[in-house]
C-alpha cells in the first residue's frame, strides 16, 4: 500500500514507501540508524518517555538523497552543524521547530526549513509528525553554485532558513519534489529504474540543485540573478513556439532537441537558466492553460473534466487535478462549473 503524502499547495503523491531503512520502538537504534545517512547527533524524547516509534525512508540519487522520516514521539535533535551537507526539511503531517543560525522556523506542511552546513541547528520535532527531506552534499552544493556563478566562492552557500511552500517563488521546487518522490516511489525492488542511470541522476543532481539556488534566497542570490544575459538562445524560444503549436500532440524530450538542434543536457540547461524550469515543465504548464481554455467555454452537461483532461495527455487524474489547483487556485471542476 502506498503511503501518501502532503506539502506546499496540497500535493498528494506516493512517498517512498519501497526505500524503507528501519522501523523501530528503541531511541539508540533510531539515533544510530539515522546517524548513518546524516550525522552523529543527541536524540532525546521530550516529556514521558515511552517508546519512539520511528521510521525512516531514503533514496539515494548522486549528491542528493530523498527520503520520509517520522517520530511518533516528541524529540529533541542536536546535530550541531552538519558540516558536510544541507538539509531541506518539509513536513508531510504535524510539525517542528527548527533553531538555525539564530533564527526560528515553525515549521509546517506549508513551511519548510531549509539547514545550511556551516551554522548550527537545533530540532524539536512534534509527535507523529512526518516530513520529507532533502539532503544535498555540500560539495556538489558548492560545485553547482561555482558553475552558475562562473568563479570561486569567498563563503559557504548560506540559505534563508525558511521557505514558504505555497509562495510562487517556491512553487518550481515543490513540483520538482512531487516529481522526484513519484519517480522514486514507483521503483521496485531489485530492478534497475532510470534513476540508476548515471547521465540521468547526473540531471537529477543539477535540477534539484539549481532549482534551490534559484527558488530559496540564500547569500549569493543577488550575483545568480545578476549573472548572464536576460535574452534566451534562439532554440528555446524555437523550443516555446513548437510546445504552442503542438501541445495536444504526445511529445517527448528527445523530439524536443532534435526539433531545435541541440542536445537535450543543453536543452534542459538552457530551459533552467532563462526560464527556471524544464522543457517538459513548460510543456504541462501549456496543457494545463490549453484545459482551463476548453472547461471555461464547455458546458457541464455536454464535458466532463475527465475527457478534456484525456485529450491534453493527462492521464492520472490526481496528478492533473493538484497541479491544476495549484496553477489556478481552484479545482478543474469549478472552473467548468461556472
Amino acid at each position: 500500500m502506498e503511503t501518501q503524502h502532503r506539502f506546499g499547495a496540497a500535493a498528494s503523491v506516493p512517498v517512498l514507501a519501497n526505500s524503507l531503512l528501519f522501523r523501530t520502538s528503541d531511541l539508540e537504534e533510531a539515533r544510530d540508524r539515522v546517524s548513518r545517512v546524516f550525522c552523529s547527533h543527541r536524540l532525546r524524547v521530550v516529556g514521558e518517555r515511552g517508546p519512539i516509534g520511528a521510521e525512516m525512508y531514503f533514496r539515494q540519487i548522486r549528491g542528493i538523497g530523498v527520503g520520509r522520516i517520522l517520530y511518533g514521539a516528541s524529540v529533541v535533535i542536536e546535530p550541531g552543524q552538519l558540516d558536510s551537507f544541507a538539509l531541506i526539511q518539509m513536513p508531510i503531517s504535524g510539525a517542528e521547530v527548527v533553531e538555525h543560525g539564530g533564527e526560528t522556523v515553525n515549521s509546517t506542511p506549508d513551511v519548510a526549513s531549509v539547514v545550511s552546513p556551516t551554522l548550527p541547528v537545533r530540532m524539536r520535532h512534534g509527535a507523529d509528525t512526518e516530513k520529507l527531506v532533502v539532503k544535498i552534499d555540500r560539495d556538489a552544493l558548492e560545485r553547482h553554485c561555482r558553475q552558475h556563478l562562473g568563479g570561486n566562492l569567498r563563503q559557504p552557500v548560506e540559505f534563508r532558513p525558511e521557505m514558504s511552500l505555497v509562495a510562487p517563488r517556491s512553487l518550481s521546487w515543490v513540483r520538482l519534489m512531487n516529481w522526484l518522490c513519484d519517480e522514486v516511489g514507483q521503483e521496485r525492488s531489485g530492478e534497475d529504474t532510470i534513476l540508476d542511470s548515471p547521465l540521468f541522476s547526473a540531471q537529477i543532481e543539477q535540477m534539484v540543485i539549481a532549482t534551490l539556488l534559484l527558488s530559496q534566497p540564500h547569500n549569493y542570490s543577488e550575483r545568480l540573478e545578476d549573472n548572464g544575459p536576460s535574452i534566451a538562445p534562439h532554440f528555446i524560444r524555437k523550443v516555446e513556439r513548437f510546445i504552442d503549436e503542438n501541445a495536444q500532440e504526445p511529445l517527448t524530450i528527445g523530439e524536443l532537441a532534435e526539433h531545435a538542434g541541440v542536445s537535450t543536457r543543453s536543452l534542459f540547461a538552457g530551459f533552467r537558466k532563462y526560464r527556471s524550469t524544464t522543457p517538459m515543465h513548460y510543456l504541462k504548464d501549456v496543457r494545463l492553460q490549453r484545459v482551463r481554455e476548453v472547461l471555461l467555454q464547455a458546458s457541464p452537461d455536454s464535458t466532463t473534466v475527465t475527457n478534456v483532461a484525456m485529450q491534453w495527455g493527462f492521464s492520472h487524474l490526481g496528478h492533473f487535478t493538484s497541479d491544476y489547483k495549484r496553477a489556478f487556485g481552484e479545482s478543474p471542476s469549478a472552473t467548468l462549473g461556472r
